[in-house]
């Protein structure tokens, strides 16, 4: 179990956000409910939709290279 507080547990949270928010944008239901404010505390979530969406090999990359290292190195 990773901690929030240590660096890595931060990596893997924010990777956690960014992998969700990608994936409901693309749901039609999710997207004009939740992912609808660009600016606030919502907007944060759409930013990380955004990175998702348009970095989306980079971000799969990053997340079995995390998966990997809390598996077997940590």
């Amino acid at each position: 179990m990773t901690n929030v507080y240590s660096f890595d547990g931060l990596l893997v949270f924010g990777l956690l956000v960014i992998c969700t928010c990608a994936y409901m944008s693309r749901v039609p239901r999710l997207k004009n409910w939740f992912l609808s404010e660009k600016k606030g505390v919502f907007g944060i979530f759409y930013k990380a939709s955004v990175i998702g969406i348009r970095l989306h090999i980079p971000v799969a990359l990053s997340c079995v290279m995390m998966g990997i290292y809390i598996l077997l190195l940590k």
